[in-house]
C-alpha cells in the first residue's frame, strides 16, 4: 500500500505554469506507476498522465500532451506534474495515485488499475 499526498494547486492565470508534487509514504513506491488524475465540477474523473514504475514510459490524456510532464524521484518517494501554458480548462481537482501495476495498463486512464489515491489539490486557472 502506497499512502501519497499532493501538493502544489493553486490560483494561476491562463497561459502561465504550475509544478504538482506528490509526496508517498513507502518503501515499495518504486515498484509501481503513479498517475495524476483531474476532476472538474461536474465531470467524471479524467486520466490525465501515466508513468511506469522506472520513469520513462510516460502517457498523457490528448488535451496536455505538449503541455505538461509527469516525472518521478523514486529515491525520495516523489511524483511530479509540471504544467505549462494552463488553460481555463485545465481547472479541476488534481489526484495523484498509485497503481496495483509496475507499467501503465492499456486502460490506465480510467483509474481503476488504481488503488491508492490522495485527497486532491485545487488547481483554478483563470482567463
Amino acid at each position: 500500500q502506497v499512502q501519497v499526498m499532493e501538493s502544489g494547486g493553486g490560483l494561476v492565470q491562463a497561459g502561465g505554469s504550475l509544478r504538482l508534487s506528490c509526496t508517498a509514504s513507502s518503501a515499495t513506491f518504486d515498484r509501481f506507476a503513479m498517475g495524476w488524475f483531474r476532476q472538474a465540477p461536474g465531470k467524471e474523473r479524467e486520466g490525465v498522465s501515466c508513468v511506469a514504475r522506472g520513469g520513462t514510459v510516460k502517457w498523457y490524456v490528448d488535451s496536455v500532451k505538449g503541455r505538461f510532464t509527469i516525472s518521478r524521484d523514486n529515491a525520495n518517494n516523489m511524483l511530479y506534474l509540471d504544467m505549462n501554458n494552463l488553460k481555463p480548462e485545465d481547472t479541476a481537482m488534481y489526484y495523484c495515485a498509485a497503481s496495483m501495476y509496475s507499467i501503465c495498463v492499456d486502460d490506465w486512464s480510467r483509474g481503476q488499475s488504481f488503488d491508492d489515491w490522495g485527497q486532491g489539490t485545487q488547481v483554478t486557472v483563470s482567463s
